[in-house]
């Protein structure tokens, strides 16, 4: 089992530890809890026809799901998380490992719904022996390497929560979310787009938001080949920010646009924090298609941006989902993520 990080040996310099404020408590909060709204507002509409009106967590969809229940997506992110709270490095083996086993336990005992590609490479390695992370980037290796097509936007929906890893160290968040991402998401796009969205996370929750101007994606932390497309995506997303744009969200790219251009809308139509978060996730749905993933990747935003005050009460009082949760559950993985790792 993972332990938390120990106190200094003796003669070694004292730890100079994050003390979070209760804004940055409360922000780091609405990361899973925006995340898993976003979702249970999704769940209804994936794959069929966008609402007119405001989005309800009614139920249905695919699973079919209870109202208010959340799907994969941020069932694979209460994996990461569990692990992530112990205050594990999430590059190490024994990380990797224990993430590894998480995806596995829960393919076989609570995925209501699974991505192709992720239920591919679980159920590939589910009865061979070894290291469960070695194995599962293993083959997600060999599956990128033999199809070049590895760049859904399965790793990108569950990777808010690695920005509460690191709170104080981007090159860390960065590596943590590469690598988690690379688990089941070979393609460097991937890769990629889980740095961005991490990044952005973890600075939403350090410095909040002061309405001055619109939070930037850390271009600097991903290879420099791939920066200028990326600045081109981003701006394309942020310029002209109509979520429905972007029709073939299943792909990392176009995910992240379509939940980048919904948190836009929300922070351009609102003042107020509560509008704000309504707005861009009633953006997220409308968007159609993979309707529940981009509204839990912009929901982790916007959360991490407002903090789970900000998320409507209605909302949180009705999510819930796989461990047999409730929002009150995902904001203490949350906060134990983010001090554990401070």
């Amino acid at each position: 089992m993972l332990t938390p990080p120990g106190p200094p040996s003796p003669g070694e310099p004292p730890i100079d530890r994050f003390s979070p404020s209760p804004a940055q408590l409360d922000r780091a909060a609405g990361v899973l809890v925006g995340q898993a709204c976003g979702d249970a507002l999704g769940v209804p509409y994936e794959f069929a026809a966008a609402p007119l009106g405001e989005p309800e967590m009614i139920g249905g969809g695919l699973g079919p799901y209870a109202p208010g229940e959340w799907s994969d997506d941020t069932q694979m992110a209460v994996c990461i998380a569990r692990v992530a709270a112990t205050g594990a490095d999430l590059t190490s083996d024994s990380a990797q490992d224990e993430i590894a086993i998480a995806f596995e336990q829960w393919l076989t005992g609570g995925a209501t719904d699974v991505g192709v590609q992720t239920g591919t490479l679980l159920r590939q390695v589910r009865d061979l022996p070894g290291r469960r992370g070695e194995l599962l980037r293993a083959a997600s290796r060999t599956l990128h390497r033999t199809t070049g097509r590895s760049a859904g936007n399965g790793a990108l929906m569950r990777t808010a929560i690695v920005g509460l890893t690191r709170i104080t160290d981007p090159k860390a968040t960065a590596a943590a979310a590469r690598a988690v991402a690379e688990l089941t998401h070979f393609d460097p796009l991937g890769g990629d787009s889980c740095v961005l969205w991490s990044e952005w996370v973890r600075r939403a929750v350090l410095d909040g938001w002061t309405g001055d101007s619109l939070p930037e994606l850390a271009l600097e932390l991903v290879p420099a080949e791939r920066r200028d497309q990326w600045r081109a995506w981003i701006t394309e997303a942020v310029e002209d920010p109509r979520p429905d744009r972007f029709e073939n969200n299943g792909y990392t790219v176009t995910a992240l646009q379509a939940a980048l251009a919904a948190v836009v809308i929300g922070l351009r139509q609102h003042d107020s924090p509560d509008l704000a978060v309504r707005a861009g996730l009633i953006a997220a749905v409308r968007a159609g298609h993979d309707t529940d993933t981009v509204a839990a990747i912009a929901g982790g935003a916007l959360g991490a941006l407002f903090g789970r005050s900000a998320i409507p009460t209605d909302w949180q009082t009705k999510v819930h989902g796989w461990p047999g949760m409730g929002a009150d559950d995902l904001a203490g993985l949350c906060v134990d993520t983010l001090t554990a790792g401070s």
